[in-house]
């Protein structure tokens, strides 16, 4: 077909020209139009071309950081279980899992984050960033093998919604949009909903959204508001976490422990032991290992292991956690019998170095506070060794869930999560945690929890049992009954 295209162009063209020099009523303009025709019908041709393997073909396409994705890193795995080969488009900031790594089917299509025109006015900045990511974007995804469907998260959708519908068009793909939440509503955190760009964003992402074959999202709340104020029907695919989300063992908690104590002094014993043999004896702050039978156990007198990852945006207040924590410190320098606390704040955003200005200011004697960055690997291991989570995620739209929780969940790990419209799809008050909306509220919640800990028969305790009897779905088996039929439809 291609042979039989690129032989009879030339001719016609050729043709054409031939009457124009004859003397014929052919112009100049029309063979120039024949030729523009013929050019553009080559490169259609050539970009919608298919081949025995498109059809097992999709790309995965988030304009973020793949390694701080990790819905979209569970549906590249999925998709790859199910022997589909995954070109995953999005940047390389930070490290993604070693799963999505080390798995043959998915290859991962590096782009770099454009930074715009640095002189002018800051809507220059923002229109010349838009047209060259659109750019950059629009050459990846037209010159990788051509695609049986376009699998995008939104947000960040500024310029990539346009510019996957258009490419889908051009190479006949289905392009299907994941919505985690609503760009805009983010935007409007820091621009206010007033601010033209926020309604420029606002009216973008109403506009190309309904243009998706294809449409999935987070909550229950979301589809009814998608099919409301939007006109599209969507398919809840609730976060479920991943097998790796599970209770840690003792041994590999202790081993963990020991790796990060070498870069973060908080993990390192701060109590010296008179043991016989202390030579044989291996410590942490939480556990204790005798080397000489590998046995681990937690100490009697450890601090309670307090967990909360953020990606340290507008959306997530992290002065009411650190409140919450004086007012715990107070709690004990009042004489209530509470354990000490070693809050760990895992993750990194834009706002992570105001926060730490903070934390370096505060002055406790039974609260530590340590903000390291994990590999994906130790993630789940500090999750499933954790005491209790705390989420302060609180969503801009009031419709997507914080998937931090449903990964402490899946660890079995308690949460005290912030209140929000669509929270109790996910956390139920007073049977797999706590829900506040203050400071202070959190703080006693913390007492409250705490006050018998180690102990495992208080409320925290129940908590956790409550977990474990009652887990749902993990993703592998979510996604084959929601998203995978959409995948295999003809």
């Amino acid at each position: 077909m291609a042979a039989l295209v690129l032989g009879v162009f030339p001719v016609i063209l050729t043709f054409l020209t031939f009457l124009h020099a004859a003397g014929s009523d052919v112009t100049w303009p029309a063979v120039t139009l024949a030729g523009v025709t013929g050019l553009l019908t080559l490169c259609l041709w050539r970009v919608r071309r298919r081949d025995a393997g498109t059809d097992r073909r999709v790309c995965v396409l988030v304009l973020g950081d793949i390694g701080r994705s990790p819905r979209m890193q569970y549906h590249a795995l999925s998709l790859s279980r199910h022997l589909y080969d995954v070109t995953f488009v999005g940047f390389l900031d930070s490290k993604p899992h070693p799963d999505v790594l080390t798995e043959e089917k998915i290859t991962i299509v590096p782009v770099t984050e454009v930074r715009g025109v640095r002189v002018g006015p800051k809507i220059v900045t923002y229109v010349s960033k838009v047209i060259a990511q659109s750019l950059q974007l629009l050459h990846v995804l037209l010159t990788m093998e051509s695609q049986s469907h376009i699998l995008m998260q939104n947000p960040p959708g500024l310029p990539s919604i346009s510019v996957a519908w258009l490419v889908s068009v051009l190479r006949g793909s289905r392009f299907v949009i994941d919505w985690h939440n609503y760009g805009y509503t983010i935007m409007a955190l820091s621009l206010g909903h007033r601010h033209p760009v926020v309604r420029l964003a606002k009216w973008y992402e109403h506009f190309f959204g309904p243009l998706a074959a294809h449409n999935l999202c987070v909550t229950n709340a979301m589809k009814d508001d998608l099919q409301k104020n939007w006109g599209i029907e969507a398919t809840t695919l609730y976060d479920r976490p991943p097998s790796i989300f599970r209770e840690t063992p003792l041994k590999l908690q202790h081993e963990l422990f020991m790796r990060l104590a070498k870069a973060y002094p908080h993990f390192q014993s701060d109590e010296s032991e008179v043991e016989e043999n202390v030579e044989k004896v291996e410590r942490t702050v939480f556990t204790r290992c005798d080397l000489t039978d590998d046995t681990v156990t937690l100490r009697a007198k450890r601090p309670a292991l307090l967990l909360s990852s953020t990606s340290w945006t507008e959306d997530e207040d992290f002065s009411i956690l650190l409140k919450a924590l004086e007012e715990y410190e107070g709690f004990i320098k009042g004489g209530a019998s509470l354990p000490s606390l070693l809050c760990v704040i895992t993750g990194k955003g834009p706002q992570k170095e105001h926060y730490r200005k903070l934390i370096d200011s505060l002055r406790f004697e039974h609260v530590k506070i340590c903000t390291p960055w994990l590999e994906a690997e130790d993630y789940p291991v500090l999750l499933g060794s954790a005491d209790l989570g705390v989420c302060l995620h609180k969503s801009s739209s009031g419709l997507d869930l914080p998937m931090k929780v449903v990964d402490m969940f899946g660890c079995c790990l308690p949460v005290c999560a912030i209140h929000f419209n669509c929270l109790h799809e996910l956390v139920k008050h007073e049977e797999n945690g706590l829900i506040f909306r203050d400071s202070q509220e959190l703080a006693e919640q913390l007492q409250s929890l705490l006050s018998e800990f180690p102990a495992s028969d208080g409320r925290l305790g129940q908590f956790r049992r409550n977990l474990r009897t009652s887990r749902g779905q993990r993703w592998d088996d979510n996604w084959d009954q929601n998203v995978l039929p959409l995948i295999t439809a003809p």
